[in-house]
């Protein structure tokens, strides 16, 4: 069993920490959230924060930083690689139907709705 201190020995490279600080600043100005080095998976928010950015600034600087963390797991672990993660704006979203199927009243519905258009008040198609 590892201790929280050993895990954290990256952050004793002062080159490592001003990254870190870095990164932690982008991610408080962009998300709100302030990052505490005391987290219990501090790896894993931050790299949770980057696969949700939109800044190619904080995206270089975990680049950067990525490589020199022990014990983060691999990007491909958290998504399964076949099909990646929609996104809006930066978000994961969830997928509507994600085996294909829909309930038979759904496509009646929508059958309905593509069957009547109204346009300026008239009824077309």
């Amino acid at each position: 069993m590892t201790s929280m201190a050993s895990e954290r020995s990256w952050l004793l490279d002062p080159r490592l920490l001003k990254l870190f600080h870095e990164c932690r600043r982008l991610i408080q100005s962009e998300f709100g959230v302030r990052l505490h080095l005391t987290e219990e998976h501090l790896e894993q928010h931050l790299a949770d924060y980057v696969g949700r950015t939109r800044s190619a600034h904080l995206v270089r600087t975990w680049e950067t930083l990525r490589p020199q963390i022990p014990h983060l797991e691999p990007e491909g672990t958290r998504d399964p690689p076949d099909r990646p993660a929609r996104r809006y704006r930066g978000q994961k979203i969830a997928d509507g139907n994600p085996g294909g199927e829909s309930s038979t009243a759904e496509t009646e519905a929508d059958r309905a709705r593509k069957k009547k258009v109204v346009y300026r008040g008239q009824v077309i198609g």
